[in-house]
């Protein structure tokens, strides 16, 4: 038996909640794959299109006529882990009774704290919510203390800090429900960002990539495996290019020279390639692997995918 945390990618979830809800019940089928193949699963998920909604409709209703009271940010985040953890555990409730198999499923509204002195604090650089002219984008940011950046010529965006995850609040909670042999959902979306304050934990506007978040959450609870789910079955080096070249395994000393040499982009790959690094390099014996979803049993198996090691 393997503990092992997935990471799900935006490509396992849909962009509004009934698609969504559709989408889910194909993503519980390789996870329960590997439950039923006597695995310890613990999901984690990204909500980078369902924390913009959700903070783009409490903006626009707090300046409508309703004058509905504006939501920070923190609490978007935890909206979002709500409603995506709700789709999730049903679904792979289903999924498992569908299968004869009885195993609670669970969702931790999950806090990582952040160090407030992080450096991303500076250096707002994760888009979130809709598009804006310059004229609206500048007119918000003099108004709201908001930072803006053009995006890809598409327009401004709000920009937030993505800082490291340092810690899990809950991370008690969630090790009592693995060991009471639960399947647990945590770290949505990063987890909401909070930081110490004595004996406070305090959220701040931020967004933590999931990925880290969930190398942090499999070396916490001492995994042996870190599965990072993305659109693709391997990690390539020269991506789309003639000299394309699809990596079946990785050791540090290579993934650092391809980083060095811009093959991950930053917006997607490299932060897989850095979160698994992160994983095994914590301890003798861990190991990350970066595949498609329709793979992941494959992938643990050695079948496919790109494992890193140590």
């Amino acid at each position: 038996m393997k503990r092992i945390v997935v990471a799900l990618g935006g490509n396992a979830l849909g962009n509004s909640p009934e698609e969504q809800m559709q989408k889910v019940k194909h993503t519980a089928k390789p996870i329960v794959d590997l439950i039923a193949e006597g695995n310890e699963v613990i999901v984690a998920h990204g909500n980078g299109p369902q924390v913009g909604m959700i903070n783009l409709a409490m903006d626009t209703a707090s300046n409508s006529e309703a004058k509905t009271a504006k939501m920070p940010f923190p609490e978007c985040g935890a909206m979002s882990q709500g409603y995506i953890g709700y789709h999730l555990q049903n679904a792979i409730r289903e999924e498992l009774i569908n299968r004869g198999m009885n195993k609670p499923v669970a969702t931790i509204i999950t806090q990582v704290i952040v160090d407030k002195n992080d450096a991303a604090f500076e250096n707002p650089t994760k888009p979130i919510g809709a598009f804006y002219t310059k004229e609206e984008a500048e007119k918000m940011s003099s108004e709201r203390g908001e930072t803006f950046k053009e995006d890809a010529g598409r327009g401004y965006r709000r920009v937030v800090p993505s800082p490291l995850p340092i810690d899990i609040a809950e991370k008690e909670t969630i090790q009592a429900l693995i060991d009471a042999n639960q399947v647990v959902i945590t770290v949505g979306g990063g987890g909401i960002p909070v930081y110490e304050d004595g004996n406070k934990l305090v959220g701040v506007p931020a967004v933590i990539d999931k990925d880290f978040a969930s190398s942090k959450l499999a070396e916490i609870v001492d995994a042996d495996y870190l599965i990072i789910l993305t659109a693709v079955e391997k990690v390539a080096v020269n991506f789309g290019k003639e000299n394309e070249e699809w990596l079946s395994e990785l050791s540090m000393s290579q993934a650092e020279q391809y980083i060095k040499e811009g093959h991950f982009a930053a917006g997607s790959m490299l932060p897989k390639v850095k979160a698994a690094m992160a994983f095994a390099q914590s301890k003798e014996g861990r190991k990350a692997l970066i595949t498609s979803l329709e793979k992941a049993a494959d992938g643990i198996q050695g079948k496919t995918g790109t494992i890193i090691v140590k």
